[in-house]
């Protein structure tokens, strides 16, 4: 049986439910706030104008309530994206609305020009560059040097890792995050650039006819050799396969990104974002299966 939610109050009863919303009383405050979110989507059509509102109060307590509702919109596109598309879904669309699950006032398309703007930037640096080493150091050289992208690794379980804005804005991250920037820029840049799925870690992988060049993206851009990859891998016992260093789909990104936040959000205790996220793992899987 479906509940439908209340009719929308009439001009009247809003003015009410608007000088309760700063009642001094928190009993009152909760009543009125849970009784305006029963009204749905519906309800921000009519409080948007009052987030405006000159009672600092209103104001306050209205931009709440339509984080809110923009949040569980956030929540809903994003399920359904992880529903809807498989292995070869559009990272950089999914990791926006990753992103704005948290953010849910996320301005996607600016975020989208400042990846344009610094991939313009990047071709620059490496004008007249030959060969790709040179291409890529003269690029890493610019990317880890004056624009000071760098590994977080005074906070590096903080959840904003792994949120491409954060990572943006910070210019800071855990591996997949800086990574997850590294492969937009690279896309955009058409250099023949995968991710791969590191045990314990994330590198990304240059390839074209004549060499595989491993990136970690992590400490500065240093450039690695298959070897180097594989007796990293013996040193630390895990032993050596060839699916440690297999490309790995835009999907498999997005549920490494969550699963990292899933971890993080229960170390920090915060219940509430951690079965957010299962539910996103949970429909990455589901999807990947239909």
């Amino acid at each position: 049986m479906t509940i439908s939610p209340p009719p929308p109050p009439t001009l009247p009863e809003q003015a009410a439910l608007l000088k309760l919303l700063a009642d001094e009383d928190a009993a009152v405050h909760r009543a009125v706030r849970e009784r305006i979110l029963a009204g749905g989507p519906e309800a921000a059509r009519w409080l948007h104008p009052h987030r405006l509102s000159g009672d600092g109060v209103v104001r306050r307590r209205v931009r709440e309530i339509l984080r809110h509702f923009a949040a569980r919109e956030a929540d809903r596109e994003f399920l359904l994206f992880c529903l809807r598309h498989q292995d070869d879904c559009d990272l950089e669309t999914g990791a926006l609305l990753l992103a704005r699950t948290a953010h849910p006032e996320l301005n996607a398309e600016a975020y989208r020009a400042v990846l344009d703007q610094w991939a313009a930037d990047s071709r620059e640096r490496w004008a007249g560059a030959g060969a790709p080493r040179e291409v890529l150091g003269r690029w890493h050289a610019w990317l880890f040097g004056p624009e000071g992208f760098h590994g977080d690794r005074e906070t590096y379980f903080r959840p904003g890792n792994n949120y491409l804005n954060e990572v943006l804005d910070r210019r800071a991250g855990n591996p997949i995050g800086l990574s997850l920037v590294y492969l937009l820029l690279a896309k955009r840049l058409g250099l023949p650039m995968a991710g791969i799925g590191f045990p314990g870690h994330f590198l990304c992988r240059y390839q074209d006819a004549a060499e595989s060049i491993y990136i970690d993206v992590f400490d500065g851009g240093r450039l690695l050799s298959k070897a180097d990859c594989v007796n990293h891998l013996l040193r630390s016992g895990l032993g050596f396969q060839e699916p440690f260093l297999a490309p790995v789909s835009g999907r498999l990104i997005l549920q490494r990104l969550c699963a990292n936040l899933h971890q993080s959000y229960a170390h920090l205790g915060e219940g509430e974002n951690a079965l957010r996220v299962r539910g996103y793992l949970m429909a990455l899987t589901r999807g990947a299966a239909e």
